[in-house]
Order: structure tokens, then C-alpha cells, then sequence
């Protein structure tokens, strides 16, 4: 296997999160540092670690606060971890905490860190918002100023547009264009139907409140208290349990008007949350008397025109990581992978099981393989659990390992796209 050519073995021992939230919901009070407190002090608290023995704190987030910037860094020392523990943030937009934990396991893999905690914390509830340009400026020199005849002379020459907020942006930087654009476009290039969206959004949240119910995402939930009353928030509150195909038809385009076919529906919705991840060597959590649930085999990222391909990054990560280990897509008994949108989900499982695709963007002779149903994001996904954008990797990370114990399996996907038209797959092998 490709981690023999590594000194260490790295591990997840165990992974927890706090109840995703709608944005403007449960956590609507809280920062991305709250969020990231709460679940790093779960975690220590679930696995019976001391913080003190920890070598790294990994994070993910992609909106940053100012004041928060190593969002890692003051959630670790929120949560009692000691300060001589060095904590870092990365933001790789969707993938920002697989790249947390990607980061972590190649510390311990080349021997430089033994125990390693690796996550993500985001927010869309309170998002920064700024000012216009010519107003930042005036501010900016308002630190000079000596009486009131200079403030008011700072506000000489403003138009009143200057002084309205703008909005945080949800466009691709290098194409203008906003990901629900490019998820429309995506499933209109591989002939995905507006009804097979709305059939798979369905399939999401229907999986979703059916595990939800059997108690299948206990083991990696912890409760939330969030003030003023600290009542504890202990279930996910985006899963529509009684949503229907009826009332999936009758949204309306969210971004192609009017003729798209991704709606908020088989949209990912707006989220808060966090999660985390414990990993170590193989060789210090068997010294530590863990039982680790699977061992971190190989991992790839990927990265394509955003302009064409923004959401497409999985069919192009997965046989990369698949050949490395010589496993065909038949051998993987549990595939989790991140739903943006359905339509986003169906394009990838489209492309993965093209001929064309194999041979004009793979280079390879034939398909990559058919994704067996039953094997794919058997509890729901992004679409029923919710996205919150630095989060959401950690999370599908410790559901593929819980649910390779829960369904007997061996081998473990994990798959996401991200924006910028970046992309990641890895692959996980079940421990006894």
C-alpha cells in the first residue's frame, strides 16, 4: 500500500462535530471560534486525551474573522489545549478541513508529530461585511485625526453609495460567477434532469432522517450549549424529514433563470457548525491504548479550469487515489461524497462511469467505474446535513469511518469539490 513508503502510519482514532445548524438558526450568536471551542473541547472530552500530550491543532475555515484570523489557535486555547501547542488555520474553500487533516497526517507519517487534532469551524450567520472602497480609506486616515473640523473633513467628497455595506461575495474571484451558476451548467453539460436533482435531494434527506432516527450519527455528535440559556442543541436542524418530490418540483430556479435547473432544493443550504478529528501514528495509539477506527491509506488533490469544471474535482481525484492503490472502484465499500448539489453529485457519478470522459480527460482507456447506490452516502449528505464550508470534510471523514464499522466494509472514500475548481479525494482502510 502506498503508506508503506511513509516512516508512520497515521490513524483516526476518533472524530466528533457539534449539531449542524441552519445559518440564522442555533448558532446565530456564536463566532467560528465558538463553534471551534466547543468541538475541540468535545473531542478531548469523547477520546479522554490530555491536551497537553497533543503536538498540532489543525483547522479549517474559509470566511475569517478579522479578529479570529487563527480561528485554530484561539479555539485551542479556549478549549484548554496548552498554549505551548502550536495551532495553525488553512482555507482551502470546501476542502479546508481535509486539508487540516491531510496536513496533519503527513506530520505524522514523516515522524514530526505523534498526536495531531484536525478540523474546521465556519459560520455564514454573522459573515464580515465591509464598506466601500472610498470609505475604508476615510476611516483608515481617521486614525490622524486631531478634532472634529478633520472628521469632517474626511466626509468631504463621499457619495452617499459610498457608505452602504457591501456584501460579502459568493463569486468565483477569476470567473464572476457564482457556484450555483456553474452547478447548473455542470449538470446540463452531462444531461442531468431537473427531476433527477430533485429524486436525489430527496434520497438525501429521506437517508438522512432515517439515520438520524436509528441513532447512527450519535457516536459522532456532541451537544452544543450555546448562551444565553445554555440549553443543549443536540440534533442537526437542516434534514427536512417531510419534505416530498411534490414540493421539490415546485421551487423555482435559484441562479439560471428561468430555465435552470438547480434550486434550493438540491442546493446545499447555508450552515454553521464545526467538526474535529483525532489522528496519531498507529504505534502511539496502540502505546496510548486507543483503538483507532481506520488507518489513513493515501490521499489526492486535484485541480481543473474553474471556468468549465469548477465542481467536477472528484472525477478526476478519485482514480488518481484509486490506482494509486491498485483498488478499482468495485473494491470500495463506503463512498462519502460532498453534495454542493445534486446535480453536482450526479455529474460526478456521470463522469466517473463515461468512456469519453476516460478517454479525452483521463487519459485512461476505459471508464473509471459504476458507483453502487447502496454505497454511496448511505446517512445523507451535504444536502440533508448541511455544508458548513471549513467543516464539512472532517465530518464526511469520521461518518465513512463509522459507517465502515456499522456496515462491515474495508475500504473507505472520501471526495469532495471545492471552489476555485479544486478537489479531493481520499482513500481510509477500516482497523479491527
Amino acid at each position: 500500500m502506498p503508506s508503506d513508503s511513509h516512516k508512520h502510519t497515521a490513524v483516526l482514532v476518533d472524530g466528533c462535530r457539534i449539531p449542524f445548524q441552519k445559518s440564522g438558526s442555533g448558532y446565530t450568536e456564536l463566532m467560528s471560534y465558538d463553534m471551534g471551542r466547543m468541538v475541540l473541547r468535545g473531542l478531548l472530552t469523547r477520546t479522554g486525551l490530555p491536551p497537553d500530550e497533543l503536538d498540532r491543532v489543525v483547522m479549517g475555515s474559509v470566511i475569517q474573522d478579522v479578529q479570529t484570523s487563527n480561528v485554530a489557535r484561539e479555539a485551542a486555547l479556549a478549549a484548554g489545549i496548552p498554549s505551548e501547542v502550536p495551532a495553525f488555520t488553512v482555507t482551502m474553500a470546501c476542502i479546508s478541513s481535509n486539508q487540516a487533516l491531510t496536513s496533519g497526517v503527513d506530520l505524522i507519517r514523516a515522524g514530526l508529530a505523534d498526536r495531531i487534532v484536525a478540523g474546521g469551524t465556519e459560520t455564514l450567520s454573522d459573515p464580515p461585511i465591509r464598506v466601500a472602497r472610498p470609505l475604508r480609506k476615510r476611516l483608515f486616515e481617521a486614525r490622524q485625526a486631531e478634532g472634529i473640523q478633520d472628521y469632517w473633513d474626511l466626509l468631504e467628497g463621499l457619495n452617499p453609495r459610498d457608505i452602504i455595506p457591501e456584501s460579502p461575495s459568493i463569486e468565483e474571484f477569476s470567473t464572476g460567477e457564482v457556484m450555483g451558476e456553474s452547478a447548473d451548467r455542470l449538470a446540463a453539460a452531462f444531461g442531468i434532469s431537473r427531476r433527477e436533482q430533485d429524486e436525489y435531494a430527496l434520497r438525501s434527506h429521506q437517508l438522512a432522517a432515517e439515520a438520524r432516527e436509528d441513532g447512527a450519527f450519535d457516536p459522532e455528535l456532541y451537544p452544543a450549549a450555546v448562551p444565553p440559556d445554555f440549553d443543549p442543541i443536540t440534533t442537526d436542524n437542516v434534514i427536512r424529514d417531510n419534505t416530498s418530490l411534490e414540493q421539490l418540483r415546485q421551487l423555482p430556479p435559484a441562479f439560471v433563470k428561468p430555465f435552470g435547473t438547480v434550486t434550493a432544493g438540491n442546493s446545499s443550504a447555508l450552515t454553521d457548525g464545526a467538526s474535529a478529528t483525532l489522528v496519531t501514528s498507529a504505534e502511539v495509539a496502540e502505546a496510548d491504548g486507543l483503538t483507532p477506527k481506520a488507518a489513513f491509506r493515501d490521499y489526492r488533490y486535484v485541480a481543473q479550469d474553474p471556468g468549465t469544471e469548477l465542481l467536477l474535482g472528484p472525477a478526476y481525484a478519485i482514480p488518481q487515489v484509486l490506482d494509486a492503490a491498485g483498488l478499482a472502484l468495485d473494491d470500495v465499500d463506503v463512498i462519502e461524497l460532498h453534495e454542493a448539489f445534486a446535480g453536482q453529485v450526479l455529474a460526478v457519478l456521470e463522469a466517473l462511469q463515461s468512456d469519453t470522459f476516460a478517454e479525452q480527460k483521463l487519459n485512461r482507456a476505459s471508464a473509471v467505474g459504476t458507483v453502487q447506490m447502496d454505497r454511496l452516502n448511505a446517512w445523507g449528505g451535504s444536502l440533508s446535513l448541511g455544508h458548513p464550508f471549513g467543516a464539512t470534510g472532517t465530518r464526511l471523514v469520521t461518518t465513512a469511518a463509522h459507517r465502515l464499522h456499522a456496515e462491515d466494509g474495508r475500504w473507505a472514500l472520501v471526495a469532495a469539490c471545492a471552489a476555485g475548481g479544486q478537489g479531493h479525494a481520499m482513500l481510509m482502510e477500516r482497523l479491527p
